[in-house]
């Protein structure tokens, strides 16, 4: 609390509060302490930024029409000792409402309005940040920098530096101090919990995998596939043709060389110079493809059982994908996939 001042104007004494809230405060000596009654009507969105003053928050909720007087909800404050009470954030507050009414709600919970953002399965780093960015309203130079300093995000170990595959696909709230590096370690703390959950690093090395094979092995599931139904017989697809020493041969690698989006490979597309081109390399690619959720990497962990060599998701509108271990049936559905897309 800082000192009132009095002001004798008239021969009236008016009495100024200046209340501390965060690092900062404001002493007002106001005319008046005009207020408004009752609830007030309509709605408005009004927003307390971080180390604002109770004087700073009144002159806001006055300038948006919520209360009549800057003073009136400096008075309520004191009165009411909530100086260090009000946080920052937005809150749906109505017009003309009484200073009381105006705190009531800046104190419900209910009121304030929290900014989320979901990431989906599968996204790729790039693309995440976009999203992340867009939908925290943080610059993505900055969401870019913290990707630059991996070290600083809680990454496991054994993702080796890479924050691709990492940033749990989920729905996220952004607090209004947050950080770029925070919303991104938020990310990782949420695949760590995933991680644990599915067993990651037991049931991965129970396969023959490294941690991080498996999680690389999880973003190709969940960019090839289709219903989450077929993502426990891509992964034993993969794992039939890793043991029998094939290559994986998945367009979604080639997609990730490219940096597109496409179910058009061209065999020309297959002969992109990549590490990422499983056309071209025997084995797993170096890392991740995208960001896999919990029900891919329980497909890797928990693959069918089958001696399924190919698949071929025909009917993508439909999300059809059927699977064979005849390389006659492969190419019948491969013709299937190029009528269902007009191309032959």
């Amino acid at each position: 609390m800082r000192r009132a001042t009095g002001v004798v104007i008239g021969g009236a004494a008016l009495v100024a509060a200046a209340i501390a809230f965060g690092v900062s405060s404001i002493v007002r000596t106001a005319p008046g302490s005009e207020d408004f009654e009752g609830a007030g009507a309509g709605s408005v969105t009004v927003e307390i930024t971080p180390g604002a003053s109770a004087g700073e928050i009144a002159e806001t909720l006055k300038h948006a029409g919520v209360v009549a007087s800057a003073q009136s909800f400096v008075d309520e404050v004191v009165r009411r000792s909530k100086e260090s009470s009000l946080h920052p954030g937005q809150y749906r507050l109505k017009r003309r409402m009484a200073a009381s009414a105006a705190l009531d709600l800046l104190l419900t919970p209910a009121s304030r309005v929290i900014r989320k953002v979901t990431v989906p399965e599968g996204m790729r780093l790039a693309d995440v940040l976009a999203t992340l960015a867009k939908g925290s309203g943080l610059p993505l130079a900055d969401f870019t920098k913290a990707v630059a300093e991996p070290g600083k995000l809680g990454l496991p170990a054994y993702a080796k530096g890479q924050v691709e595959g990492f940033l749990f696909p989920a729905t996220y709230e952004v607090e209004p101090t947050a950080t770029a590096g925070d919303l991104l370690r938020d990310m990782i703390e949420r695949f760590r919990a995933a991680s644990r959950h599915v067993d990651l690093e037991r049931l991965a090395a129970e396969r023959k995998l490294t941690p991080l094979e498996a999680v690389t092995m999880a973003s190709i599931v969940q960019a090839e596939g289709g219903q989450d139904a077929d993502y426990p017989k891509i992964a034993r697809v993969m794992f039939n043709r890793l043991v029998r020493g094939g290559k994986l041969e998945m367009d979604s690698t080639v997609n990730y060389a490219l940096r597109r989006h496409t179910l058009k490979v061209s065999e020309q597309d297959t002969k992109i110079a990549s590490p990422y081109n499983t056309y071209a390399h025997e084995g797993l690619p170096p890392g991740p493809i995208g960001n896999p959720g919990e029900k891919a990497l329980r497909a890797v962990l928990h693959p069918a059982s089958g001696d399924w060599y190919w698949f071929v998701t025909t009917d993508p509108g439909r999300r059809i994908t059927k699977f064979t271990d005849k390389e006659a049936e492969f190419l019948k559905y491969r013709e299937e996939l190029n009528k269902n897309l007009g191309t032959n």
